[in-house]
């Protein structure tokens, strides 16, 4: 039985080139909740996923200002994870939970 909180903890995947050049590293990159700390990423992958989770690396990325038809936006700040998986182990993104 996972935990309902794991699913507070991750966000999405997050999807772009540099991630999947990442997964033939045996890594998948997560966007994360802003508060969750890395043992709680860790046991959230783990436990929806099935996964050994050897490190975690986190960053932030910092909100960008956008214009669009002329009015100032901002974009919100996101928080990502960087999940390094064990050896023989690996999360198919694609087929999603």
């Amino acid at each position: 039985m996972t935990d309902l909180r794991h699913y507070d903890v991750i966000v999405s995947p997050a999807i772009t080139e540099k991630t999947t050049m990442a997964s033939e590293n045996n890594q998948v990159i997560f966007n994360v909740a802003k508060k969750a700390s890395k043992p709680e990423i860790k046991a959230a992958v783990e436990a929806l996923f099935g996964v050994k989770v050897t490190s975690v690396n986190t960053l932030v990325r910092k909100g960008k200002v956008k214009r669009f038809r002329g009015t100032i936006g901002r974009q919100s700040d996101v928080k990502k994870a960087i999940v390094t998986l064990a050896e023989g182990h690996s999360i198919d993104i694609a087929t999603g939970l």
